[in-house]
């Protein structure tokens, strides 16, 4: 049964925006890619998954692109005004942000919490992901173009590459598995708009719009 006009406006008010169609393109976009670096590696590494996948040389030009054009959705979000404007927010880290941070290593709930748009944790994690992202590229490189580097190079540009990969995997299973427990996040991400309530408490700082449009 359709909710009367009064109803449906009320509730319309309750939502603000949060995110546009670059931010969320950009985030589509580098998870699609980052999925596929990470679920490519797994078959090469992995041997059950190696010999159940199969089609080995397809796997590794499938991990190489994936891995070349990871920075593309980023390079390309640039040309948007509200995408350069959420990472200018993501690289300020200001007072309220190390309050946020000792709350959370305390694992204290009661503990304030002050965040703007984005809070510590996601700037960090924001940060961490962007210098892992292009030594995992530098250091495929040197693995790939096998004839401008000395094997000395090449041999410890594939121990940090294997290394690295692997606490990338784990922290991706942290970012999954934060982005599950919290819906109204996750909804923020997919539709753009997250409840006003939720963006008042998580993130009270951030100078929330009047309205979703």
């Amino acid at each position: 049964m359709p909710l009367p006009s009064e109803q449906l406006t009320d509730r319309l008010q309750t939502r603000v925006r949060r995110f546009g169609r670059a931010q969320r393109w950009v985030h589509r976009s580098t998870g699609l890619l980052m999925g596929l670096c990470v679920a490519s590696a797994a078959c090469l590494y992995l041997s059950p998954l190696a010999e159940l996948v199969g089609r080995r040389h397809l796997v590794v030009t499938v991990h190489e692109w994936s891995g070349l054009l990871l920075p593309a959705p980023f390079l390309l979000g640039l040309v948007s005004q509200a995408f350069r404007g959420d990472v200018r927010r993501l690289n300020r880290f200001g007072p309220h942000d190390t309050v946020w941070l000792r709350a959370a290593l305390r694992r204290d709930r009661l503990s304030r919490r002050p965040a703007g748009k984005f809070n510590a944790g996601q700037k960090v994690y924001a940060s961490w992901l962007a210098g892992a992202v292009l030594v995992m590229l530098g250091t495929g490189l040197l693995m790939w173009v096998t004839g401008f580097a000395p094997l000395h190079w090449r041999t410890a540009a594939t121990f940090v590459h294997d290394w690295l990969a692997l606490t990338l995997g784990v922290v991706l299973g942290a970012h999954i598995g934060k982005a599950l427990a919290d819906p109204e996040s996750r909804r923020g991400m997919r539709t753009g708009s997250v409840d006003r309530a939720w963006a008042e408490r998580e993130h009270p700082l951030w100078k929330v719009p009047d309205r979703k449009d």
